[in-house]
Formats: C-alpha cells, structure tokens, sequence
C-alpha cells in the first residue's frame, strides 16, 4: 500500500503520541499514513525519528498491516483487527530488525535513539505498574519517568496521561516483542540449519492479527513442520 508521512492536525498534538500510524483503506482509495507530532520537537530530537519510522513503516506496522489487508480469503477480523501485543509486539520487533540488518550502520546516532527506545519501553512497563496497582500519581510517574530514561518534562507528561487512561497498552509492546523473540529463537533451535528467518516472518505475519496466544500456536506449526 502506499504510504504518506504528514504532521499531527495542530489541534490534537496535544494528547497525541509523537509519531503514529493509520493503516490504508482496505480498497486502496486512501493510503496509509504515518503521523508525526511536532508540537514540541524538543521531544522530538531527528536522533530519534529512525527507530520510530522503523517502527511506524517498513519493516514494522506498515508492512505488517499492508500484508495482513492482501492475505486472499482472510476474515475481515484477522485484516483490520486490533491485538495490541501483536501489533505493537512486531513493531518493535522491528526496530531490533532493522538492527540486525544494518539500517543504522551509517547512522550512529539513529543507534542510540534505538536503544533509547528499548530503554523508554522498559520503562513503560514499570509506569504502567506503578499508575494501576501500585497507587503512583501522575506527578510521580513523570518524575520517574524523567530520572530514569532522561526524557522532557513535555513529552513525558503526555506519555504518563495516556497510560492513565489505557491501562496494559504500553506494557503490550514489550510483552509482545519478548514473545515474537522467544518464538525466533525457539524456531531457530527446532529447525537448525533449516531455519530461514523468512520463512519465520511469514509465519508470523501471513494469518493477520493474532492474539499472542494463537501466534504461539501458528508459529509452533511453522517450527514442527518447517514451512510457514
């Protein structure tokens, strides 16, 4: 699918993320795109944009999105549904990919905003805790935030008040990248040399939308019989 990359509307940049993605009507007739929030490109450092459109386009949720919308005789579920550990889980994955294929060999400083990115989302996983069972404020989850992953106060604040309001949706992507990891490397010492990490992608992208659950299931296939 075609894909366009346009600012945040001015007037939801406020409650926005900094960078976000929605996936192309299903007949083609409007593309897909990736937002970008520039209310305060403080937050925002170009450091920082490599992982995330890693994350946002290819190989993350553009070409995961894109193939699950083109699977032939696919429920309409499976094409358009929303499992966040799956999705976010394979984006995130895809920022270690894009690792592991050399797309920040000429851009050091894109590797740092790569961990930098492994860092927040560790993080996430402590504020999401700390906000909905361990009784933290909004004031203390920003503050932790800052002192722990050296984000500004602007971005951080925004951050904190969406897990307020959306309890387990940070958490899900790490939850779902550990899962998508443990899976390639259980495939890997399955098949042995028969391994193809192609071959890998495909069974985890080629059935759309998943609970991570079922993914476990799909891909276990894919390791019994070494074929997606």
């Amino acid at each position: 699918m075609p894909l366009e990359i346009r600012r945040v509307p001015p007037y939801i940049e406020a409650g926005a993320p900094l960078g976000y993605y929605n996936s192309a009507s299903l007949d083609g007739t409007r593309p897909a795109i990736y937002y970008i929030n520039l209310a305060h490109t403080a937050d925002w450092p170009r450091w920082l944009v490599s992982s995330v459109t890693f994350h946002e386009g290819v190989p993350g949720h553009h070409l995961q999105i894109s193939t699950a919308q083109h699977i032939p005789n696919q429920p309409l579920i499976r094409k358009v549904g929303g499992f966040s550990g799956y999705a976010e889980g394979w984006a995130l994955y895809a920022e270690q990919l894009a690792d592991e294929l050399g797309m920040y060999d000429d851009d050091p400083l894109g590797r740092v905003g790569y961990l930098k990115s492994e860092l927040w989302r560790a993080c996430r996983m402590v504020l999401d805790t700390g906000i909905h069972t361990k009784g933290w404020t909004r004031e203390q989850a920003i503050r932790w935030k800052m002192d722990n992953d050296g984000s500004l106060e602007s971005g951080t604040a925004n951050e904190v008040e969406r897990y307020c309001v959306w309890p387990g949706q940070a958490p899900s992507y790490k939850i779902g990248h550990t899962v998508i990891s443990r899976l390639r490397d259980q495939s890997r010492a399955h098949l042995g040399p028969r391994f193809d990490i192609q071959d890998f992608h495909d069974a985890v992208l080629n059935s759309g939308a998943l609970p991570l659950d079922v993914l476990e299931q799909v891909v276990g296939r894919y390791a019994r019989s070494g074929a997606a």
